[in-house]
């Protein structure tokens, strides 16, 4: 009977690298430079000091394994997780704990399989946040498009347009307020510690 718990125990290693690998907010914060220079070492990190929580304490629940990843995300990669991925993260080690300990070798395997799914779309996600590359463009910024000589008559409607998004920011200045980005998409920074 030893043989399943190792098997299990260990199935769910590769469980907790799964779900933390799948996980944006972990994923961006160590892309993102969040977690200084030893990002990636803190994200492995965690991944055994949650292997180490789950086996030190008996009966989790959700709520403690969602307050251990937020504080971990605060301390370490100066991030306040907001997005309801933290639920749904301790909701997966939770349920993948649950299994090992209940040797459900198939059910593990099976969420495995989902996991690993997963984690190449979030690989593609953030390669792709980057267009074409360039460290210095934010993520999600478009690809710039190449600038061509405009043919009569367009030149005026390019003048009209950027006359329009200046009196725009100028308004938004007055307020106060940054103006509002042309995509849409909201830039948030990382806070800075006192």
């Amino acid at each position: 009977m030893a043989a399943p718990g190792v098997e299990a125990r260990a199935l769910f290693a590769e469980g907790v690298r799964a779900v933390l690998g799948g996980w944006a907010a972990l994923q961006l914060a160590v892309a993102q430079g969040f977690g200084g220079p030893q990002g990636p070492e803190k994200a492995a990190w965690l991944s055994s000091a949650l292997l180490d929580f789950f086996t030190q304490n008996a009966d989790l629940e959700q709520e403690e394994v969602e307050d251990f990843l937020a504080e971990v995300m605060d301390n370490e990669f100066d991030t306040v997780v907001e997005d309801g991925s933290l639920q749904q993260v301790s909701r997966e080690l939770v349920t993948l704990f649950a299994r090992a300990r209940g040797g459900d070798l198939g059910g593990l395997g099976a969420a495995l399989g989902a996991l690993s799914r997963r984690g190449p779309a979030l690989a593609a996600a953030l390669a792709s946040a980057r267009p074409g590359g360039d460290p210095q463009s934010p993520p999600g910024t478009p690809p710039r498009e190449p600038r061509r000589s405009p043919e009569p008559g367009e030149e005026e409607e390019e003048e009209e347009e950027e006359e329009e998004s200046g009196k725009e920011e100028d308004e938004a200045m007055e307020c106060g307020t940054p103006p509002p980005p042309p995509d849409g998409w909201t830039v948030v920074r990382r806070r800075r510690r006192p």
